[in-house]
């Protein structure tokens, strides 16, 4: 049986394989969007939000690399002035499998 770890704020995974993820776009407005992009092998993400739940099921990441925003988001969301950024959805049980979690000493 897999032992799951739950993430915590600060913690950077490596992608293992190529994979689709989910995302939200942030708006300076009272409106979200999102979709579905691609992170590929060794991109790595940060948690940059503390999981609400200890046991979270799933978590708000960054992609360490900026390019990935360039390959996910498409760019007349990007360039439009209310655009305020993105964050991946992963979900916990994605982080164990699909994932390496970096030690801190190699973040």
């Amino acid at each position: 049986m897999l032992e799951m770890r739950f993430p915590s704020r600060g913690d950077v995974y490596e992608a293992l394989e190529d994979m689709a993820v989910d995302y939200l776009t942030h708006w300076r407005a009272p409106f979200t969007g999102g979709g579905r992009g691609t992170l590929r092998k060794g991109d790595r993400v940060t948690v940059d939000h503390e999981p609400v739940d200890s046991m979270a099921l799933s978590v708000y990441a960054a992609p360490v690399d900026q390019s990935v925003e360039a390959r996910m988001v498409p760019a007349s969301d990007r360039s439009d002035p209310k655009y305020d950024g993105y964050s991946l959805v992963l979900r916990t049980a994605d982080l164990n499998r699909r994932f390496r979690l970096i030690p801190e000493d190699e973040a």
